[in-house]
């Protein structure tokens, strides 16, 4: 019986549920969005206390800084600036990691933080 048990255990592990890939799509980004960011910026992301959002590519030559736009929400942009009132989301849970590549270097990013940009993105002027 005990020589048993190892395959056992292999058995009950490789029927174990594996975690699906994380949503980073645009439906999902708009839920965060909702719960996260619709009460400063408001519910069409055109701003109330926080600035509007739907013009971030317009005030970019164009081109939707999503680089930027993680690095504002993640809290990196302003770690540390006297006067910076948007909650650091970066300091709480931002899902699983997912690896973007980008010219052949891939990074992790977490999940819930790309999914908030592409609905950004796709919300733009």
């Amino acid at each position: 019986m005990l020589r048993a048990l190892p395959f056992l255990c292999l058995a009950l592990a490789a029927c174990q549920p594996v975690d699906p890939e994380p949503r980073v799509d645009v439906e999902r980004g708009a839920a965060l969005f909702e719960q996260n960011c619709a009460a400063c910026h408001g519910a069409d992301a055109k701003g109330r206390i926080g600035p509007d959002l739907t013009t971030l590519a317009a005030r970019n030559g164009g081109t939707f800084p999503q680089t930027r736009v993680m690095a504002q929400i993640d809290g990196l942009a302003r770690h540390g600036k006297d006067g910076a009132v948007m909650p650091e989301f970066g300091a709480g849970d931002l899902g699983p990691t997912v690896v973007v590549e980008h010219e052949g270097l891939g990074t992790p990013v977490p999940a819930d933080l790309l999914a908030l940009s592409e609905y950004l993105a796709s919300i733009q002027g």
